[in-house]
């Protein structure tokens, strides 16, 4: 076994499901992550390994954290990549939440593949987020792709087309291929112009398009009153600026297109469109800086 797992136990599964979730570059509004998690708590998982973060992390990018006990003890709490297990509908699933690593990627991956190839798992499956210019005000879409052909030919999963840079997602998918393990990427978009912060639309998106590829029954009643709440937030914050106003009523019309999502869009692409609208309509209000 990988010298950089910690095991707490060996889990007994029987062709699981490993989900994997990864906070930063792949997490647009923390909805990947927000939607492991949910998972995790959700089906009472049981974490059973761990990843030794001190090769993979920068502490003064990721820093670790001092936590309060009981108001008392003091606790420090690492960057956390870990594994969860449960049992679920008939089925076995092991979930995976961790953060994009700052230093080598390729040793972090074959940790992550050592823990995997030991569960023998029928499908591996990656949830992602990217900002986009998608509206608030609607679903949230999710893309499926595949470069598995017995997985791309089911529910919605395309081949995989991406061109460009990517993050730990893509090179797990890369290497799982490799060793022939199958896998499934889902990638929500979130809106590129809302203030940073958990975007539960995502992520509710997220959930009822993997329940729908797993054919696997997921409860997201939770999830569903935080999108309530959220899209109420949402709506009086935009609502105190005309020019964001007329922007999203843009989004919606582009959005009636149902036109595919394509390439994901670099930050400076979508802040640029964003600048460029502002620019061109000054009569809503002026631009804003």
């Amino acid at each position: 076994m990988d010298q950089h797992v910690e095991f707490e136990d060996r889990p007994d599964v029987t062709d699981p499901v490993v989900l994997f979730a990864f906070g930063g570059w792949n997490d647009g509004g923390e909805a990947a992550t927000t939607a492991a998690r949910y998972l995790r708590d959700r089906w009472g998982a049981r974490r059973f390994a761990s990843i030794d973060p001190e090769e993979f992390f920068d502490f003064q990018v990721n820093r670790p954290h001092v936590l309060l006990e009981d108001g008392q003890t003091r606790r420090l709490e690492w960057p956390a990549c870990e594994f969860f297990a449960a049992h679920v509908h008939d089925r076995d699933v092991v979930v995976f939440i961790g953060i994009e690593p700052n230093n080598r990627w390729r040793t972090f991956i074959e940790a992550l593949l050592s823990v995997v190839r030991e569960l023998h798992p029928r499908l591996l499956v990656t949830l992602g987020a990217f900002l986009a210019d998608v509206p608030h005000t609607r679903t949230a879409p999710v893309t499926a792709a595949s470069a598995d052909d017995r997985w791309a030919a089911r529910l919605g999963v395309e081949p995989s087309r991406y061109e460009g840079p990517t993050g730990i997602v893509g090179v797990l998918h890369e290497s799982a291929r490799v060793v022939g393990l199958p896998t499934v990427s889902l990638w929500g978009a979130a809106p590129h112009y809302l203030p940073s912060g958990t975007n539960p639309k995502v992520a509710l998106s997220l959930l009822r398009k993997l329940g729908a590829l797993l054919e696997m029954p997921i409860d997201t009643d939770d999830v569903e009153t935080a999108v309530a709440i959220w899209e109420k937030q949402v709506r009086e914050v935009v609502e105190e600026d005309e020019n964001l106003v007329q922007y999203v009523a843009r989004l919606e019309d582009a959005a009636g297109d149902n036109e595919p999502l394509g390439q994901i869009p670099s930050a400076d692409q979508l802040a640029e469109e964003l600048e460029a609208f502002l620019r061109d309509n000054p009569e809503e209000g002026g631009s804003r800086t």
